[in-house]
Order: structure tokens, then sequence, then C-alpha cells
């Protein structure tokens, strides 16, 4: 079903949590909610569907959700996501927060250009011991005393301090690693040139080095202007606009989990001159590297105050 089928959300531009948080909870919807964020979100989802089904979009990628579908959307792209048409409901955990950087590698075998990443099948197994981590997940966002599992539809959970916020990513971290350990990663798509499967592998692993076309067309035995052709026809964007994209969900991660000024941000993700990265990263995520990561900082010193 293409994008456009997704049916109207519920709450057409509803804000997403600040990047600083680690929101949770437990939901199950009936037909007709959903949830359309245009310009995307600041923190990452992580949705963990428990029995009937969802229909999630980021981007130009749509995935349908089952019972064991663990469906994680990166931040800063266009997203929706809502009960599938014809399912009864959609009953899932949920989780708002800002990825570890170590949980990437773990998720990019299961990932589009959009940053939807799709784990499945998770063996059912598997399945008691992912739901209790996000059980756990809630239980710590809510603090010492907290509830085991939330209400259905109700009882949001925010970490408020430090000591609850790593407690809740640490178990979903557990779910992170159970779920992309044990699951078959996806195939690649039909068709699919190999060798621009080793390109798009090259700008994942190593998105700061100097590449250029005519340099990655030299590591797959092609001329720059048939890598540039065969690459764009494929997957839908110029190996450039491929390395540009893996550059800024780079920089991005680095301004969150670590303390390197901006300029070092920008030379570690492969841009030349700081102030062409401040202006495609302001137009890729709303705000300039400096007040991306001030917001970051903000959010998680206020939820550290609160009550």
């Amino acid at each position: 079903m293409p994008a456009d089928d997704l049916p109207a959300a519920a709450g057409p531009g509803d804000p997403s949590p600040p990047p600083g948080l680690v929101v949770a909870a437990h939901f199950d919807e009936l037909p007709g909610y959903g949830v359309d964020r245009p310009g995307g979100s600041d923190s990452w989802l992580f949705t963990w569907t428990t029995a009937g089904r969802g229909l999630l979009r980021q981007g130009g990628s749509e995935v349908r959700a089952g019972a064991g579908d663990l469906v994680v959307l990166a931040p800063g792209v266009p997203h929706g996501y809502a009960v599938e048409p014809g399912a009864s409901h959609w009953r899932f955990w949920w989780a708002h927060c800002q990825a570890r950087p170590a949980w990437t590698p773990w998720l990019r075998p299961y990932g589009t250009d959009d940053g939807l990443y799709a784990v499945a099948p998770v063996p059912k197994a598997l399945h008691p011991r992912v739901e209790a981590a996000f059980r756990r997940l809630y239980a710590d966002a809510r603090g010492p005393g907290g509830a085991e599992e939330a209400p259905d539809g109700s009882g949001i959970a925010v970490a408020h301090g430090t000591t609850a916020r790593e407690l809740a990513l640490c178990a979903l971290e557990e779910a992170v690693l159970l779920t992309t350990a044990a699951a078959r990663a996806p195939l690649p798509p039909p068709g699919l040139d190999e060798r621009v499967r080793r390109v798009q592998a090259l700008l994942a692993a190593d998105p700061g080095a100097p590449h250029t076309v005519g340099s990655l067309a030299a590591l797959v035995a092609l001329s720059p202007s048939r890598l540039s052709h065969l690459f764009t026809e494929q997957t839908g964007q110029s190996p450039m606009r491929a390395l540009r994209e893996a550059r800024l969900r780079h920089a991005a991660r680095l301004l969150e989990g670590t303390g390197l000024p901006v300029e070092r941000v920008a030379a570690a993700s492969g841009f030349v001159s700081p102030f062409h990265f401040t202006r495609v990263f302001r137009a890729r995520y709303g705000r300039p590297p400096g007040a991306y990561r001030d917001g970051i900082r903000a959010t998680m010193d206020g939820a550290g105050n609160g009550p």
C-alpha cells in the first residue's frame, strides 16, 4: 500500500517528545487511530507490536508490523503510523528517546535510506523476554515504585532524573540487542545490483571518508557516469545524495552522544566546511548543530530536576 493510503491521522502534526527524554507506554488502539508528523520527530521512536497490526511510514518507506515485530523510526524524517486498514486493533509498546550510538550498527542491516528499521521476524521464543524488557523500560521510566506495565491507552511514563533514564535505556538496549541478534536480516531488494549494494555498505560503514563518485566507482569497477546512473536508477537518489544523508545521520549521532565541538563533528562526518555543514544540517533537522545539541542537553537537565 502506498504511503498516501495511510488512514487519516488522529493527530496531524502531533509533536513528538523532546529529544532528551525517555518516554514510554503501552497502547491498544482501534481502527481510526493514527499519528502524522510531517516534520518527523526530534527523537527516535521504537515500537514493539504484541497483537493486531500497525502500518508505519517513514519518508518514502513503509512497513506493516505484526506481533513480534520491532520497528524503529529515526529522527528528522517525516513519518506517520496507524492501525493497519482492515486490522481490528493494534497493541504495541512504544518508546521515544535518543538511541545510544552502539545501537546503530545493530539496526543497520534492517534499515532503509529513510531511517526506517524493521527488525523481523523475531523468533517466537524470544517474544516474552522482549516484552519483559519493554515492561521493565516502562517501570524504570516511572522511577521507584513504578508500575510493571502500562494500562492500554494510558499511563505514559516519562523518565525524570539520570537514574531512571539510564535504567530505562538499558532495558530498551536489551530489547534492541535481542531482536537484532535473533531476527533474520532482510534480503536486498530483488534485482539490486551487487555493485550498488557494495557502495551502500561502504557509505554506511564509513560516511566520514573523502568519498567521491570517482573513488566509489573505482572500488566497484565502474565508470563514474555508469555508477551514478545505476545507483540513481536503483535507489532513487544519487551516490552523493546518499553520502550526504549518511554523513548527516552520523553527525547527529555524534552531537547526541559526544561533547565534540561542532567543527570536529563536521570534520569527523566528512564535511570540509563547518559553514556548509551547519547549513545542510539545519535544512535536514530544522535547527543548526549547536542548537540541536543544546536542545537535547536542556531537556535532559530539565528532566533531572523534575518531580
